[in-house]
Protein backbone atom coordinates (compact mmCIF):
# COMPACT_ATOMS: atom_id res chain seq x y z
CA UNK A 1 0.00 0.00 0.00
CA UNK A 2 2.09 3.76 -0.96
CA UNK A 3 2.46 5.74 2.26
CA UNK A 4 -0.11 8.24 1.57
CA UNK A 5 -3.78 6.94 -0.06
CA UNK A 6 -5.13 9.38 -2.81
CA UNK A 7 -8.63 8.79 -1.66
CA UNK A 8 -10.42 7.19 1.68
CA UNK A 9 -13.84 6.56 0.65
CA UNK A 10 -16.33 6.15 3.96
CA UNK A 11 -19.43 4.21 3.09
CA UNK A 12 -19.75 1.19 0.71
CA UNK A 13 -23.33 2.10 -1.03
CA UNK A 14 -24.03 2.74 -4.06
CA UNK A 15 -22.92 6.06 -4.29
CA UNK A 16 -19.59 5.44 -2.37
CA UNK A 17 -18.75 2.26 -4.36
CA UNK A 18 -19.78 4.32 -7.81
CA UNK A 19 -16.64 7.67 -6.20
CA UNK A 20 -14.16 4.88 -5.51
CA UNK A 21 -14.27 2.83 -8.67
CA UNK A 22 -14.59 5.46 -10.84
CA UNK A 23 -11.18 7.41 -9.20
CA UNK A 24 -9.31 4.29 -9.17
CA UNK A 25 -10.06 3.16 -12.80
CA UNK A 26 -8.06 6.88 -13.65
CA UNK A 27 -5.03 5.73 -11.32
CA UNK A 28 -5.83 6.97 -8.36
CA UNK A 29 -5.22 4.68 -5.02
CA UNK A 30 -8.39 4.31 -2.85
CA UNK A 31 -9.66 2.77 -0.04
CA UNK A 32 -13.36 2.33 1.16
CA UNK A 33 -14.45 1.28 4.71
CA UNK A 34 -17.74 -0.10 5.46
CA UNK A 35 -18.63 -0.51 9.22
CA UNK A 36 -21.41 -3.12 7.88
CA UNK A 37 -19.80 -6.83 7.47
CA UNK A 38 -21.36 -6.62 3.48
CA UNK A 39 -21.30 -3.54 0.94
CA UNK A 40 -24.34 -2.09 -0.44
CA UNK A 41 -26.02 0.68 1.94
CA UNK A 42 -29.27 0.85 0.05
CA UNK A 43 -28.83 -1.73 -2.19
CA UNK A 44 -28.74 -5.38 -0.51
CA UNK A 45 -30.44 -8.83 -0.69
CA UNK A 46 -30.96 -10.81 2.20
CA UNK A 47 -32.81 -13.99 4.06
CA UNK A 48 -35.36 -11.22 6.17
CA UNK A 49 -37.83 -13.86 6.64
CA UNK A 50 -37.19 -17.71 5.97
CA UNK A 51 -34.48 -19.22 4.39
CA UNK A 52 -34.66 -19.72 0.46
CA UNK A 53 -36.54 -16.03 0.92
CA UNK A 54 -34.48 -13.75 -0.46
CA UNK A 55 -35.46 -10.15 0.11
CA UNK A 56 -34.11 -6.05 -0.68
CA UNK A 57 -34.19 -4.58 2.72
CA UNK A 58 -34.58 -1.09 1.56
CA UNK A 59 -34.36 -0.48 -2.81
CA UNK A 60 -36.14 -3.06 -5.07
CA UNK A 61 -36.75 -1.59 -8.44
CA UNK A 62 -34.31 0.23 -10.07
CA UNK A 63 -35.44 2.75 -12.99
CA UNK A 64 -32.65 5.43 -12.88
CA UNK A 65 -30.31 2.62 -12.33
CA UNK A 66 -30.73 0.58 -15.66
CA UNK A 67 -31.13 4.49 -16.69
CA UNK A 68 -27.70 5.71 -15.01
CA UNK A 69 -25.46 7.59 -16.82
CA UNK A 70 -22.26 6.61 -14.50
CA UNK A 71 -23.19 2.47 -14.15
CA UNK A 72 -23.61 3.09 -17.68
CA UNK A 73 -19.83 3.84 -18.43
CA UNK A 74 -18.87 0.71 -16.55
CA UNK A 75 -18.59 -2.88 -17.53
CA UNK A 76 -21.00 -4.06 -14.59
CA UNK A 77 -22.66 -6.95 -16.81
CA UNK A 78 -19.34 -8.49 -16.90
CA UNK A 79 -19.15 -8.13 -13.35
CA UNK A 80 -22.25 -9.89 -12.75
CA UNK A 81 -25.13 -7.40 -13.22
CA UNK A 82 -28.23 -8.74 -15.24
CA UNK A 83 -31.22 -6.83 -15.43
CA UNK A 84 -34.88 -8.29 -15.85
CA UNK A 85 -37.72 -6.44 -17.07
CA UNK A 86 -41.22 -7.34 -16.09
CA UNK A 87 -44.07 -7.42 -18.18
CA UNK A 88 -45.11 -4.36 -17.22
CA UNK A 89 -43.08 -1.86 -15.59
CA UNK A 90 -45.60 -0.28 -13.19
CA UNK A 91 -49.85 -0.86 -12.31
CA UNK A 92 -51.77 1.30 -10.61
CA UNK A 93 -55.14 -0.49 -10.00
CA UNK A 94 -58.03 0.98 -9.19
CA UNK A 95 -61.11 -0.47 -7.46
CA UNK A 96 -63.29 -1.56 -9.96
CA UNK A 97 -60.87 -4.04 -10.68
CA UNK A 98 -59.13 -2.12 -13.80
CA UNK A 99 -55.86 -0.27 -14.02
CA UNK A 100 -53.38 2.42 -15.31
CA UNK A 101 -50.10 0.96 -16.22
CA UNK A 102 -46.88 2.32 -17.27
CA UNK A 103 -44.85 0.35 -20.23
CA UNK A 104 -42.10 0.43 -22.57
CA UNK A 105 -45.31 1.63 -25.02
CA UNK A 106 -46.30 5.58 -24.95
CA UNK A 107 -49.44 4.58 -27.05
CA UNK A 108 -50.34 1.43 -24.43
CA UNK A 109 -49.76 3.32 -21.12
CA UNK A 110 -52.11 6.67 -22.66
CA UNK A 111 -54.92 4.24 -23.12
CA UNK A 112 -54.76 2.77 -20.15
CA UNK A 113 -55.78 6.30 -18.67
CA UNK A 114 -59.18 6.27 -20.83
CA UNK A 115 -59.78 7.97 -23.57
CA UNK A 116 -60.14 11.13 -22.35
CA UNK A 117 -56.73 11.58 -21.08
CA UNK A 118 -54.62 9.39 -23.49
CA UNK A 119 -54.39 12.52 -25.83
CA UNK A 120 -52.67 14.73 -22.62
CA UNK A 121 -50.70 12.03 -21.78
CA UNK A 122 -49.00 11.37 -25.64
CA UNK A 123 -48.58 15.53 -25.28
CA UNK A 124 -46.71 15.48 -21.91
CA UNK A 125 -44.33 13.02 -22.69
CA UNK A 126 -43.51 12.49 -26.10
CA UNK A 127 -41.24 15.57 -26.61
CA UNK A 128 -38.80 13.96 -24.40
CA UNK A 129 -39.05 10.06 -25.48
CA UNK A 130 -36.18 8.85 -27.46
CA UNK A 131 -33.37 11.32 -25.40
CA UNK A 132 -32.80 9.66 -22.18
CA UNK A 133 -29.18 10.20 -22.34
CA UNK A 134 -29.09 13.84 -22.51
CA UNK A 135 -32.30 14.21 -20.59
CA UNK A 136 -30.60 11.74 -17.52
CA UNK A 137 -27.05 13.72 -17.99
CA UNK A 138 -28.63 17.03 -17.90
CA UNK A 139 -31.14 16.29 -14.78
CA UNK A 140 -29.15 14.03 -12.24
CA UNK A 141 -26.75 16.78 -11.58
CA UNK A 142 -26.21 20.24 -10.25
CA UNK A 143 -28.31 22.50 -11.93
CA UNK A 144 -25.49 24.49 -12.45
CA UNK A 145 -22.81 22.52 -12.99
CA UNK A 146 -22.25 23.83 -16.51
CA UNK A 147 -23.82 24.20 -20.13
CA UNK A 148 -26.91 21.04 -20.33
CA UNK A 149 -26.20 18.98 -23.07
CA UNK A 150 -29.57 18.99 -24.75
CA UNK A 151 -30.78 22.79 -24.01
CA UNK A 152 -33.76 23.27 -25.80
CA UNK A 153 -35.37 19.89 -23.57
CA UNK A 154 -33.66 21.23 -20.70
CA UNK A 155 -35.55 24.00 -20.37
CA UNK A 156 -38.58 22.69 -21.45
CA UNK A 157 -38.78 19.64 -19.19
CA UNK A 158 -37.27 22.18 -16.87
CA UNK A 159 -40.77 24.22 -16.91
CA UNK A 160 -42.49 21.12 -16.72
CA UNK A 161 -40.62 19.66 -13.45
CA UNK A 162 -40.62 22.87 -11.34
CA UNK A 163 -43.87 22.62 -11.02
CA UNK A 164 -45.88 21.00 -8.49
CA UNK A 165 -47.80 17.60 -9.56
CA UNK A 166 -51.21 18.72 -8.15
CA UNK A 167 -50.91 21.67 -10.91
CA UNK A 168 -49.66 19.29 -13.66
CA UNK A 169 -52.49 16.60 -13.13
CA UNK A 170 -54.97 19.66 -13.73
CA UNK A 171 -53.65 18.49 -17.24
CA UNK A 172 -55.95 15.68 -17.01
CA UNK A 173 -59.93 15.17 -16.88
CA UNK A 174 -59.98 11.83 -15.11
CA UNK A 175 -59.09 10.23 -11.94
CA UNK A 176 -57.24 7.34 -13.17
CA UNK A 177 -54.04 9.78 -15.08
CA UNK A 178 -54.61 11.94 -11.71
CA UNK A 179 -54.77 8.98 -9.84
CA UNK A 180 -51.00 7.41 -11.49
CA UNK A 181 -49.33 11.18 -11.69
CA UNK A 182 -49.77 11.30 -7.99
CA UNK A 183 -48.54 7.63 -7.60
CA UNK A 184 -45.59 8.98 -9.40
CA UNK A 185 -44.95 12.31 -7.53
CA UNK A 186 -45.06 10.11 -4.20
CA UNK A 187 -41.93 8.73 -4.58
CA UNK A 188 -40.16 12.55 -3.53
CA UNK A 189 -42.11 11.13 -0.15
CA UNK A 190 -43.64 14.76 0.37
CA UNK A 191 -47.02 16.65 -0.56
CA UNK A 192 -48.02 15.95 -4.50
CA UNK A 193 -48.38 19.97 -3.82
CA UNK A 194 -44.66 20.85 -3.47
CA UNK A 195 -42.51 22.49 -5.62
CA UNK A 196 -40.40 20.34 -8.42
CA UNK A 197 -42.66 17.10 -7.61
CA UNK A 198 -43.68 17.10 -11.07
CA UNK A 199 -40.12 16.22 -12.23
CA UNK A 200 -39.88 13.18 -10.22
CA UNK A 201 -43.47 12.18 -11.84
CA UNK A 202 -42.28 12.61 -15.18
CA UNK A 203 -38.59 11.09 -14.62
CA UNK A 204 -40.15 7.87 -13.50
CA UNK A 205 -42.46 8.08 -16.49
CA UNK A 206 -39.38 8.25 -18.80
CA UNK A 207 -37.84 5.90 -17.39
CA UNK A 208 -40.63 3.45 -17.96
CA UNK A 209 -40.97 3.94 -21.47
CA UNK A 210 -37.24 4.59 -22.10
CA UNK A 211 -35.52 1.80 -19.94
CA UNK A 212 -38.09 0.03 -18.03
CA UNK A 213 -38.68 -0.15 -14.16
CA UNK A 214 -36.33 -3.73 -13.62
CA UNK A 215 -34.78 -5.58 -11.06
CA UNK A 216 -31.59 -7.36 -10.42
CA UNK A 217 -31.06 -10.80 -11.14
CA UNK A 218 -30.99 -12.17 -7.56
CA UNK A 219 -31.28 -8.98 -6.09
CA UNK A 220 -30.55 -5.14 -5.23
CA UNK A 221 -27.06 -6.83 -3.93
CA UNK A 222 -26.10 -7.33 -7.61
CA UNK A 223 -25.67 -4.21 -7.93
CA UNK A 224 -23.40 -3.22 -5.00
CA UNK A 225 -21.35 -6.52 -5.72
CA UNK A 226 -20.93 -5.32 -9.27
CA UNK A 227 -19.42 -2.08 -8.31
CA UNK A 228 -17.25 -3.50 -5.45
CA UNK A 229 -15.51 -6.31 -8.19
CA UNK A 230 -14.91 -3.61 -10.68
CA UNK A 231 -13.90 -1.10 -7.96
CA UNK A 232 -11.45 -4.13 -7.44
CA UNK A 233 -10.55 -4.77 -10.65
CA UNK A 234 -8.86 -1.46 -11.17
CA UNK A 235 -7.10 -1.83 -8.10
CA UNK A 236 -9.28 -0.37 -5.01
CA UNK A 237 -9.40 -1.69 -1.99
CA UNK A 238 -12.38 -2.28 0.37
CA UNK A 239 -12.66 -3.02 4.29
CA UNK A 240 -15.71 -4.15 5.62
CA UNK A 241 -16.89 -4.19 9.47
CA UNK A 242 -15.20 -0.81 10.20
CA UNK A 243 -17.05 1.79 11.59
CA UNK A 244 -15.61 5.05 11.55
CA UNK A 245 -15.74 7.42 14.23
CA UNK A 246 -13.28 10.22 13.67
CA UNK A 247 -11.23 11.30 10.83
CA UNK A 248 -8.08 10.57 12.47
CA UNK A 249 -8.74 6.80 12.53
CA UNK A 250 -8.23 6.88 8.76
CA UNK A 251 -5.47 6.72 7.04
CA UNK A 252 -3.87 9.43 5.43
CA UNK A 253 -4.97 10.51 2.03
CA UNK A 254 -5.12 13.40 -0.09
CA UNK A 255 -9.23 13.22 0.03
CA UNK A 256 -11.98 11.76 2.15
CA UNK A 257 -15.06 11.10 0.24
CA UNK A 258 -18.31 10.15 2.76
CA UNK A 259 -21.30 8.09 1.75
CA UNK A 260 -23.02 8.97 4.89
CA UNK A 261 -25.86 11.88 5.98
CA UNK A 262 -24.84 14.89 6.27
CA UNK A 263 -25.11 14.88 10.39
CA UNK A 264 -22.86 11.77 10.71
CA UNK A 265 -19.91 13.81 7.84
CA UNK A 266 -20.08 16.78 10.09
CA UNK A 267 -19.42 14.60 13.81
CA UNK A 268 -16.86 12.09 12.08
CA UNK A 269 -14.84 15.35 10.24
CA UNK A 270 -15.01 17.86 13.00
CA UNK A 271 -17.31 20.45 10.89
CA UNK A 272 -19.55 21.01 13.92
CA UNK A 273 -22.83 23.05 13.16
CA UNK A 274 -21.99 23.04 9.03
CA UNK A 275 -25.11 21.10 7.97
CA UNK A 276 -27.31 22.38 11.03
CA UNK A 277 -29.77 23.58 9.01
CA UNK A 278 -30.09 20.38 6.68
CA UNK A 279 -33.95 19.17 7.21
CA UNK A 280 -34.38 14.83 7.37
CA UNK A 281 -38.46 14.21 6.25
CA UNK A 282 -40.77 12.08 6.49
CA UNK A 283 -40.41 7.72 6.76
CA UNK A 284 -41.69 4.48 6.02
CA UNK A 285 -42.65 1.56 7.46
CA UNK A 286 -41.52 -1.35 4.94
CA UNK A 287 -42.77 -5.08 5.14
CA UNK A 288 -41.08 -7.95 3.35
CA UNK A 289 -42.98 -11.10 3.00
CA UNK A 290 -42.70 -14.54 2.17
CA UNK A 291 -45.91 -15.55 0.03
CA UNK A 292 -47.30 -18.91 -0.52
CA UNK A 293 -48.30 -17.71 -4.40
CA UNK A 294 -48.35 -14.67 -6.55
CA UNK A 295 -50.69 -11.48 -4.68
CA UNK A 296 -54.20 -12.50 -6.16
CA UNK A 297 -54.56 -8.43 -7.39
CA UNK A 298 -58.01 -7.95 -8.70
CA UNK A 299 -56.71 -6.12 -11.74
CA UNK A 300 -55.11 -8.32 -14.21
CA UNK A 301 -52.48 -5.78 -15.65
CA UNK A 302 -51.25 -5.83 -11.52
CA UNK A 303 -50.25 -9.42 -11.95
CA UNK A 304 -47.98 -8.50 -14.38
CA UNK A 305 -46.45 -5.42 -12.98
CA UNK A 306 -42.84 -5.42 -11.05
CA UNK A 307 -44.02 -2.35 -9.50
CA UNK A 308 -47.75 -1.30 -8.10
CA UNK A 309 -48.99 1.10 -6.64
CA UNK A 310 -51.47 1.07 -4.45
CA UNK A 311 -53.74 3.99 -3.08
CA UNK A 312 -55.99 4.78 -6.04
CA UNK A 313 -57.14 8.92 -6.04
CA UNK A 314 -54.93 11.60 -5.95
CA UNK A 315 -56.47 12.94 -2.80
CA UNK A 316 -55.60 9.77 -1.07
CA UNK A 317 -52.08 9.98 -2.08
CA UNK A 318 -51.64 13.05 -1.12
CA UNK A 319 -53.41 12.54 2.48
CA UNK A 320 -51.35 10.14 3.00
CA UNK A 321 -48.22 12.01 2.31
CA UNK A 322 -49.43 14.51 4.47
CA UNK A 323 -50.17 12.70 7.28
CA UNK A 324 -46.68 11.75 7.45
CA UNK A 325 -45.06 14.78 7.21
CA UNK A 326 -47.23 16.46 9.81
CA UNK A 327 -46.32 13.76 12.28
CA UNK A 328 -49.98 11.73 12.24
CA UNK A 329 -50.24 7.96 12.44
CA UNK A 330 -51.14 6.62 8.85
CA UNK A 331 -54.70 5.08 8.84
CA UNK A 332 -55.22 4.81 4.82
CA UNK A 333 -51.68 4.51 3.46
CA UNK A 334 -50.36 5.28 0.02
CA UNK A 335 -48.32 2.27 -1.03
CA UNK A 336 -45.55 1.33 -3.08
CA UNK A 337 -45.27 -2.53 -3.63
CA UNK A 338 -42.58 -5.00 -5.70
CA UNK A 339 -42.92 -8.37 -6.87
CA UNK A 340 -39.33 -9.42 -8.24
CA UNK A 341 -40.05 -13.18 -8.01
CA UNK A 342 -42.49 -12.25 -10.73
CA UNK A 343 -39.53 -11.81 -13.08
CA UNK A 344 -36.72 -13.76 -11.27
CA UNK A 345 -37.52 -16.90 -9.83
CA UNK A 346 -34.12 -17.48 -8.29
CA UNK A 347 -35.30 -14.94 -5.88
CA UNK A 348 -37.73 -17.81 -3.75
CA UNK A 349 -38.33 -21.44 -3.94
CA UNK A 350 -40.56 -23.06 -6.65
CA UNK A 351 -43.98 -21.46 -6.31
CA UNK A 352 -43.60 -18.94 -3.52
CA UNK A 353 -42.81 -15.44 -3.88
CA UNK A 354 -41.22 -12.55 -2.18
CA UNK A 355 -43.33 -9.26 -2.03
CA UNK A 356 -42.37 -6.14 -0.71
CA UNK A 357 -44.37 -3.20 0.49
CA UNK A 358 -43.85 0.35 2.14
CA UNK A 359 -46.16 3.29 3.62
CA UNK A 360 -45.18 6.48 4.71
CA UNK A 361 -45.42 7.39 8.43
CA UNK A 362 -43.80 10.34 10.33
CA UNK A 363 -40.44 10.46 11.10
CA UNK A 364 -38.95 8.83 13.85
CA UNK A 365 -42.26 7.21 14.59
CA UNK A 366 -42.57 3.96 17.10
CA UNK A 367 -45.90 2.50 16.01
CA UNK A 368 -46.61 -0.96 13.73
CA UNK A 369 -48.48 0.32 10.87
CA UNK A 370 -49.12 -4.07 9.68
CA UNK A 371 -53.03 -3.70 10.04
CA UNK A 372 -53.49 -0.59 7.94
CA UNK A 373 -50.95 -2.04 5.13
CA UNK A 374 -52.44 -4.91 5.44
CA UNK A 375 -55.74 -3.71 5.16
CA UNK A 376 -54.95 -1.64 2.02
CA UNK A 377 -53.45 -4.74 0.28
CA UNK A 378 -57.01 -6.66 0.93
CA UNK A 379 -58.66 -3.99 -0.91
CA UNK A 380 -57.32 -4.43 -4.01
CA UNK A 381 -56.01 -8.27 -3.45
CA UNK A 382 -58.78 -10.09 -1.57
CA UNK A 383 -57.27 -13.18 -0.13
CA UNK A 384 -53.48 -11.74 0.75
CA UNK A 385 -53.88 -12.68 3.84
CA UNK A 386 -53.95 -15.63 3.36
CA UNK A 387 -51.17 -16.53 1.42
CA UNK A 388 -48.71 -15.02 4.27
CA UNK A 389 -45.76 -17.06 5.26
CA UNK A 390 -43.67 -15.19 7.22
CA UNK A 391 -43.28 -11.19 7.63
CA UNK A 392 -40.26 -9.03 8.34
CA UNK A 393 -41.73 -5.69 9.74
CA UNK A 394 -39.37 -2.14 9.68
CA UNK A 395 -40.37 1.05 10.78
CA UNK A 396 -38.47 3.74 11.09
CA UNK A 397 -35.92 3.01 14.31
CA UNK A 398 -35.72 -0.31 12.37
CA UNK A 399 -34.84 1.34 9.01
CA UNK A 400 -32.31 3.81 10.63
CA UNK A 401 -30.62 0.84 12.70
CA UNK A 402 -29.98 -1.10 9.15
CA UNK A 403 -29.05 1.95 7.26
CA UNK A 404 -27.28 4.92 9.45
CA UNK A 405 -27.71 7.05 6.56
CA UNK A 406 -32.03 6.86 7.12
CA UNK A 407 -31.79 9.54 10.00
CA UNK A 408 -35.06 9.40 11.53
CA UNK A 409 -36.02 6.44 9.02
CA UNK A 410 -35.89 9.03 6.17
CA UNK A 411 -35.23 6.85 2.99
CA UNK A 412 -34.18 9.52 0.80
CA UNK A 413 -31.20 11.20 3.57
CA UNK A 414 -33.00 14.58 3.19
CA UNK A 415 -36.30 15.85 2.86
CA UNK A 416 -37.59 17.27 -0.31
CA UNK A 417 -39.18 20.58 0.81
CA UNK A 418 -38.91 23.92 0.34
CA UNK A 419 -35.14 25.12 -1.40
CA UNK A 420 -33.87 21.87 -0.18
CA UNK A 421 -35.75 20.16 -2.89
CA UNK A 422 -33.47 21.93 -5.37
CA UNK A 423 -30.81 23.08 -3.19
CA UNK A 424 -28.88 20.61 -0.97
CA UNK A 425 -27.34 19.93 1.31
CA UNK A 426 -26.71 23.74 1.03
CA UNK A 427 -26.31 26.16 -1.31
CA UNK A 428 -22.37 25.87 -2.63
CA UNK A 429 -21.29 26.06 -5.86
CA UNK A 430 -20.08 22.38 -5.63
CA UNK A 431 -22.22 21.13 -2.99
CA UNK A 432 -20.48 17.91 -2.71
CA UNK A 433 -17.23 19.71 -1.15
CA UNK A 434 -17.08 20.83 2.51
CA UNK A 435 -15.31 23.63 5.17
CA UNK A 436 -12.63 21.10 5.09
CA UNK A 437 -10.52 20.95 1.82
CA UNK A 438 -9.77 17.54 2.01
CA UNK A 439 -13.60 16.62 2.64
CA UNK A 440 -15.92 15.49 0.36
CA UNK A 441 -19.83 14.13 0.84
CA UNK A 442 -21.39 11.93 -1.80
CA UNK A 443 -24.33 10.48 -0.89
CA UNK A 444 -28.14 11.16 -1.42
CA UNK A 445 -28.06 14.11 0.63
CA UNK A 446 -26.47 15.40 -2.56
CA UNK A 447 -27.68 16.47 -5.94
CA UNK A 448 -29.39 14.57 -7.68
CA UNK A 449 -30.57 12.77 -4.53
CA UNK A 450 -32.10 9.58 -3.67
CA UNK A 451 -31.99 6.47 -5.95
CA UNK A 452 -29.55 3.69 -6.80
CA UNK A 453 -28.17 5.43 -9.86
CA UNK A 454 -24.67 6.23 -8.41
CA UNK A 455 -24.68 10.21 -9.97
CA UNK A 456 -24.00 11.54 -6.79
CA UNK A 457 -20.70 9.96 -6.53
CA UNK A 458 -20.40 10.02 -9.76
CA UNK A 459 -20.53 13.76 -9.35
CA UNK A 460 -18.45 13.89 -5.91
CA UNK A 461 -15.59 11.82 -7.61
CA UNK A 462 -15.47 14.27 -10.36
CA UNK A 463 -15.05 17.51 -7.79
CA UNK A 464 -12.45 15.06 -6.16
CA UNK A 465 -10.13 14.18 -9.12
CA UNK A 466 -10.38 18.03 -10.32
CA UNK A 467 -8.74 18.54 -6.87
CA UNK A 468 -6.06 15.95 -6.76
CA UNK A 469 -5.06 17.23 -10.25
CA UNK A 470 -4.73 20.83 -8.84
CA UNK A 471 -2.47 19.73 -6.19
Amino acid sequence: MPSMLDAVVVGAGPNGLTAAAELARRGFAVEVFEAAETVGGGARTEELTLPGFRHDPCSAVHPLGIGSPAFDAMPLARHGLEWLQPRLALAHPFPDGSAAVLTRSVGESAMSLGPEDAGAYRRLVEPYTGHWGTLAADFLRTPWDGLPRDPYRWARFGLDAIQPATLLSRRFKGARARGLIAGLAAHAIAPTSGIATSGVALMFALAAHERGWPVPRGGSQAISDALASYLREMGGEIRTGIEVKRLDELPPARAYIFDTSPTALARIAGLGSAYSGYRYGASCFKIDYALSGPVPWTAEEARRAGTVHVGPTAGEIDAALRAAVSGRDPNVPFLITAQPSLVDPSRAPEGRHVFWAYGHVPAGWEGDATEVVERQLERFAPGFRDLVLARATAGPPQLAVRNANYVGGDIATGAFAGLQTVIRPKLARVPYATAHPAVFLCSSATPPGPGVHGMSGHHAAKAVWRRLRAT
